[in-house]
């Protein structure tokens, strides 16, 4: 899962923006952003959501956990003149940033940003050899911490459940054997092992260490338990009317997204051996169709829209429901907190 969060190709504060937002078109219509209108963009990036938002004439409160983007970001706050805000903070807490009134729309781009795919030094890829690092926030328990201390139990469930790795027995098995020798440090450390464990075949269209460092990066960040805490928020920020637009770039994410609006469309609770308990409200209705793609001209030019999911949803009424976390059916992995230093 590569995203690309606010990612974009236009100037941006008097300097060109590295990257090209996905889905810009559909994202917009599905948000209608317009004068007099205020928009949360949870996953500033470089940008380019953002910038496309102020164009359209609303204003724009944007956060990102990253301190580079927000240190980036100044010279887009200075060109537009009140119009944005920028914020250090992570989308989950996106509701204690709205105004009173409510906000008019959330654009969320989920995963990590393709600066810090770029950036060796952030330890997300394993193209460029750096330290195996993976955190977003430049803070906390890292992804070497992880692999270096992690039970190898736990190793196993995050590599299976977060990654998708069929081999993650025999992965997690031969870092803990690694490990005891010499502790892992860098990208290539671990992609090294990997891709002798687990050679790559002919057929094999990704390298062997990609469903392990996507696993990692998941882990890490807590990206799941973070955008389904970000999905509650907004249902309590977003006023009557207002959109929520969330783009995801890996099953497991649109899987969580899908869910939640599948919930919030009011249907009857209880199941079908059983009697229906009570009537829910709609606190979403659908915007468009249930799931829009990326086109083929557009995945021609930017090969990481491929992937690309969007789902939207518009605020009704009805009062927010209870935050319950078991309506996505995470499994319990390993706490980060005890694995830090």
């Amino acid at each position: 899962m590569v995203a690309n969060p606010g990612g974009g190709s236009t100037e941006a504060g008097g300097g060109p923006v590295r990257h090209i937002p996905v889905l810009l078109k559909e994202v917009l219509a599905a948000l209608e952003p317009s004068s007099g209108k205020v928009i949360l963009d949870g996953t500033f990036g470089a940008g380019g959501y953002t910038s496309a938002i102020l164009g359209a004439g609303a204003d724009v409160i944007a956060l990102d956990r990253d301190p580079t983007a927000i240190a980036a970001g100044q010279a887009l706050v200075s060109a537009h003149g009140g119009h944005l805000k920028l914020i250090h903070s992570q989308f989950s807490q996106l509701a204690d940033h709205a105004p009173e009134g409510g906000l008019d729309g959330v654009v969320l781009d989920i995963g990590v940003s393709s600066m810090q795919i770029d950036e060796a030094e952030r330890g997300f890829s394993f193209q460029k050899s750096g330290p195996l690092d993976m955190r977003m926030s430049v803070s906390g328990v890292s992804a070497a911490d992880v692999v270096n201390r992690a039970k190898v139990a736990d190793l196993i469930r995050i590599f299976h459940y977060l990654g998708e790795e069929s081999q993650a027995p025999r992965i997690a098995h031969a870092i803990e054997k690694h490990r005891a020798e010499k502790p892992f440090e860098t990208t290539r450390d671990l992609a090294g092992l990997i891709e002798l464990v687990t050679p790559r075949k002919m057929k094999d269209k990704i390298h062997p260490a990609t469903r392990v460092f996507q696993a990692l990066r998941i882990f890490v960040n807590d990206e799941l338990g973070e955008l389904a805490q970000a999905l509650f928020a907004a249902e309590r920020a977003l006023k009557p009317g207002g959109r929520l637009v969330v783009v995801t770039f890996h099953s497991l994410e649109d899987r969580v997204v899908k869910k939640f609006f599948s919930d919030r469309a009011g249907k009857a609770s209880g199941s079908r051996h059983l009697p229906i308990a009570h009537e829910r409200a709609a606190t979403f209705e659908p915007v468009g169709k249930p799931m829009v793609s990326a086109g083929e001209e557009e995945a021609q030019v930017n090969p990481r829209a491929r992937s690309a999911k969007l789902r939207a949803g518009q605020r009704t009424s009805a009062p927010a429901e209870a935050e319950d976390m078991s309506l996505f059916g995470f499994p319990n992995l390993a706490s980060l907190g005890k694995l830090g230093a």
